[in-house]
């Protein structure tokens, strides 16, 4: 390590932006903005600051630089359940294009407790310098008073003036009553979700309008939260109901049916039809399962690119994207009979 006289810094010499300087020949704020917001600068200019960093030995000090210019280089991802498999892909394409971008990703899981995310956000808060909000738990108060101290982005969650990633359920959903009624099914079970999940609400509504426009009747069983489990133990409601098919919130929730069913000597889709949401799980399952695609990986890349932009650019976003869904047959539905007909 040099001085900037061209004589060698002894390990106990700190380098300091001032060295940076002389040797780039810049201003010492040029030598700030190159290592906390390069895009403001000429690619040249960036480049020769960084060379005499290098040949000086300098190491930035990322926690001296978050105190002083409020840059952490730091990102947060926040969802409720990470062992749904929705959302892994969700966060791997965040991660991909933060990465790109020069952010390291920070990962928080609410476990379904709209209490623990506010401590989660609270305390990322302090690290980073947005966050997208997968599926938030939060009240809407909550949801704007983090946005007011670091740009949030939503998924799944519809809030005017927040940016917000929302996947739109009705295509996939009016695609599957079409597909149940084509079948002659006249009564579907749809399992829930949390009441509390913007998602399940709008499967909901979207599933009651297609359902009354091909002359269905659905009964909603409610769940709770959703997981094999609960799929598991709701097949005596679902039989009780003497339904002939099945809408699971999720493709986790119609994998814990179909097991429940088959414990029963129970066939599907012989029997009973089974249609899940997200497209997950559903090539893995036996038989493939029907299920309507969610396409988080392309959520995940909306939702990245708009909180990228945000912090690029200093200015908050209020867009609002949608994401269409549709129906993958694959096995698991069939034309309706009565169980053991």
């Amino acid at each position: 390590m040099c001085d900037v006289t061209g004589n060698r810094k002894t390990a106990s010499t700190s380098v300091t932006i001032g060295d940076i300087a002389r040797v780039a020949g810049v201003s010492r704020s040029t030598v700030s903005r190159a290592f906390s917001r390069p895009e403001l600068l000429n690619p040249e200019t960036v480049r020769r600051v960084k060379a005499a960093a290098e040949e000086l030995g300098y190491v930035v000090n990322h926690a001296a630089r978050a105190l002083s210019t409020g840059r952490f280089g730091n990102v947060a991802v926040v969802v409720p359940d990470i062992a749904n498999p929705f959302f892994p892909p969700l966060v791997r394409r965040v991660q991909t294009l933060a990465d790109a971008a020069g952010f390291a990703v920070f990962l928080g899981d609410s476990d379904e407790i709209a209490d623990r995310e506010a401590n989660l956000t609270s305390r990322l808060s302090a690290q980073v310098e947005g966050f997208v909000l997968a599926s938030p738990r939060l009240d809407e108060e909550r949801i704007r008073e983090l946005d007011a101290a670091r740009p949030v982005v939503l998924v799944n969650r519809d809030i005017d003036g927040l940016a917000r990633v929302l996947i739109d359920p009705s295509g996939g959903l009016d695609e599957a009553v079409a597909h149940l009624h084509r079948l002659g099914h006249t009564r579907v079970v749809y399992l829930s979700g949390p009441r509390e999940s913007w998602s399940d609400q709008q499967r909901r509504a979207a599933l009651a309008r297609a359902a009354e426009r091909a002359g269905l009747e659905v009964i909603v069983q409610e769940l709770g939260r959703p997981s094999s489990a609960a799929g598991r133990d709701a097949v005596g409601g679902i039989l009780a109901s003497e339904a002939t098919a099945v809408i699971a919130f999720d493709d986790v929730v119609a994998q814990g049916v179909m097991a429940g069913l088959a414990l029963r000597g129970i066939g599907v889709p012989h029997d009973i039809s089974v249609i899940g949401c997200d497209d997950t799980l559903a090539s893995g399952t036996q038989p493939a399962l029907t299920t309507i695609s969610a396409a988080s990986a392309a959520a995940g890349d909306a939702a990245a690119e708009l909180l990228l932009g945000v912090l690029a650019s200093g200015e908050r976003s209020d867009a609002r994207v949608t994401i269409a869904t549709h129906l993958v047959v694959r096995a698991t539905t069939e034309v309706a009979r009565t169980i053991g007909g």
